[in-house]
């Protein structure tokens, strides 16, 4: 049989079509390697403004955090009970005033060095401290002293209720005895911090200090910092020198940052991400329609609110400043049309602040939607018909459901009061500024507890509170809430916080619109993820299993 010659072009061709035959099927989306690889892909909203657990509020940073340190104690995953972190135990005082905790000899920070009794008491010293201005300092104040020394009329903090017995010996004294303490402290503001490493790249009490960048970060929790590009990736990676590294399973996370929602689902559609934060609203029924999609609705102890701008000084409309204005505002909003036609996810219409519920805590006083006594309040303020009413102003952070809300908020005060209103949309990093500077008129709000209990809601409106940002003063309010922390028994507290929050109600300083449900998009491959009021997810007990083979993106409208 004759043998066929190839030129030698007609070879190389073929070599060619050889070589880049795979490339011709189907690719493996970045979901399937990860899932063999044991990597999360995550999308996480906005870009996070820091990761400097002492100086940040968001969601957003609040994900990343807890995978780069951990506090005394943390969350169970279930059920959100406390549970062994850098302390391995604790002993709580007979007059439950004073805990010890025992810090484990294996923890360590990811530069090698002990973290002892000292690195929580310097951390706490730094937060309290007025030169840093934490906006979670209050958080602190149950310490005995702590409240002092932040405001200044405590100078020695020595004499703040934290004290380094042993080096593995940490002491906190409170000022009142507080069943929901050891909860309290799986929050990052109670997070150590390196100062030995922070103040080598600067004052430790600089909020632009550059310790938290990945050359020169130190951390303490289950992973570590490797790469941060701008708006484009976080990625952490597995410590090695983490106390408890062989429970955790993940090799890494990368978390993607993008002001859109819908680049976040797009992501998760086409196998890009394992778990997006939210949902857009224009893709909720289609996702509901589809079998085994991904998407959940789950119970979240939250507030979507409106802040309203009072300061004397930065406060820009001082009509504001009348409650009458502010109470005719918060009467003028159909919250139930706003849940019902735009977030449609399960949300509870908010008549109050405070989800209820939780420690058997129920508000004394409730918002209603009522036309009529808004029009006459703000006639008797003496804008008649909106006339003469300065035009609002409402900032909101970039989102598809922030906007449609603050449209459908528009309207209603246009129709109803007659008033002007004008949407100012803001980057993540230029909303939180405005808020905390102050420099806005009405700006779109939202609260997450930091534990399941009303307090953590109420104490951030105290006239000291750094995450008030409303300009808005009671003292009556300051009182109530400080009688709470020395209240006899939980009735007896409960009531005083109901009081303090009758006051918040009827002089409108916030609006609440909605209680929150989380709605997002999760793949079947991870596992070890589990509902709670929280949302909490610690990443140590996080997993992604590739055995039922890889996932598939979800096919929008696809037949059972």
């Amino acid at each position: 049989m004759k043998t066929l010659r190839l030129p030698p072009f007609a070879s190389a061709l073929l070599a060619l079509a050889v070589l880049f035959l795979p490339a011709c099927g189907k690719r493996e989306t970045r979901v399937q390697k990860g899932n063999r690889e044991q990597v999360l892909h995550r999308g996480n909203g906005a870009e996070p403004s820091e990761l400097d657990p002492q100086v940040v509020t968001g969601v957003p940073e609040h994900h990343i955090i807890v995978a780069l340190f951990e506090g005394l104690l943390m969350a169970h995953p279930k059920d959100l009970s406390p549970q062994p972190g850098m302390a391995e135990r604790w002993e709580v005082s007979t007059d439950r005033k004073t805990y010890t905790f025992f810090l484990r000899d294996n923890a360590v920070w990811s530069n090698g060095d002990r973290v002892t009794a000292d690195d929580f008491v310097q951390s706490y010293e730094r937060m309290l401290n007025p030169k840093l201005a934490a906006p979670y300092a209050e958080s602190l104040f149950i310490m005995e002293g702590a409240k002092e020394y932040n405001e200044g009329t405590l100078k020695d903090f020595a004499q703040v209720g934290v004290k380094a017995l042993e080096m593995k010996k940490l002491q906190i004294t409170l000022r009142t005895p507080a069943a929901y303490f050891p909860v309290i402290v799986n929050h990052y503001a109670w997070f150590p911090v390196p100062i030995k490493v922070i103040e080598k790249h600067g004052s430790r009490y600089d909020k632009g200090n550059r310790w938290t960048r990945p050359e020169n970060i130190v951390t303490n929790g289950p992973f570590t910092l490797k790469e941060w590009k701008t708006n484009q990736v976080i990625v952490v990676a597995k410590s090695e020198t983490y106390w408890d590294a062989k429970t955790v399973r993940l090799r890494a996370i990368h978390f993607y940052p993008t002001e859109s929602i819908d680049a976040d689902e797009r992501m998760f559609r086409t196998g890009q991400v394992h778990v997006i934060y939210d949902m857009p609203l224009s893709k909720i029924d289609a996702y509901k329609a589809t079998p085994n999609s991904g998407i959940r609705f789950e119970p979240y102890y939250g507030t979507y609110f409106y802040r309203i701008n009072l300061d004397p000084v930065k406060g820009p409309n001082p009509a504001l400043r009348d409650a009458r204005v502010r109470r005719a505002l918060a009467l003028a909003i159909d919250r139930d049309a706003i849940v019902k036609n735009i977030t449609r996810a399960g949300e509870i219409a908010a008549f109050s602040y405070t989800p209820e519920g939780p420690g058997g805590y129920h508000a004394k006083a409730k918002l209603r939607t009522d036309y009529d006594e808004a029009r006459r309040l703000l006639a008797e303020a003496g804008f008649p018909g909106g006339k003469g009413l300065p035009k609002l102003v409402v900032h909101f952070d970039t989102k598809e459901s922030h906007r449609a809300i603050a449209e459908a908020v528009q309207e209603m005060w246009k129709k109803q009061l007659g008033v002007e209103v004008e949407l100012l949309n803001e980057e993540w990093k230029v909303y939180l500024a405005t808020q905390q500077s102050q420099s806005y008129m009405i700006s779109r709000s939202g609260w997450i507890g930091d534990y399941v209990d009303p307090n953590t809601f109420l104490e951030i409106f105290q006239s000291t509170s750094g995450n008030n940002n409303t300009g808005w003063k009671n003292p009556e309010y300051d009182r109530l809430i400080v009688a709470s922390w020395y209240a006899p028994d939980e009735p007896a507290r409960m009531e005083l916080l109901a009081q303090a929050e009758a006051i918040l109600t009827e002089e409108c300083p916030i609006i609440p619109i909605y209680h929150y449900t989380r709605d997002y998009l999760i793949a079947s491959s991870v596992k070890g993820w589990y509902s709670n009021l929280l949302d909490e997810h610690h990443y140590k007990y996080l997993h992604l299993d590739d055995s039922a083979g890889p996932d598939k993106p979800p096919v929008l409208g696809a037949a059972p």
